[in-house]
């Protein structure tokens, strides 16, 4: 039965919670899936950055190499 407020915000009061719960834990789902984005970002980020410096250090020994083959030796 109704109280004084009425009829509709008894129905409000009834789905209010339970509608709010569902969109909190929606929100909570769509925090962790970006918390994971952000993560592989992250990783992928540190793939890259280790990746250019071995390839920084392969070249730098290759052309070490190179230049002390081409130097005279006395």
């Amino acid at each position: 039965m109704a109280d004084n407020n009425g009829v509709f915000s008894d129905l409000f009061n009834a789905i209010g919670t339970p509608v709010q719960n569902v969109a909190d834990t929606v929100g909570n789902g769509v925090n962790s899936v970006l918390s994971i984005a952000e993560s592989c970002t992250n990783l992928c980020a540190t793939l890259l950055t280790s990746t250019v410096n071995t390839a920084n250090q392969l070249i730098q020994g290759v052309a070490s190499a190179v230049t002390s083959i081409l130097t005279p030796k006395p």
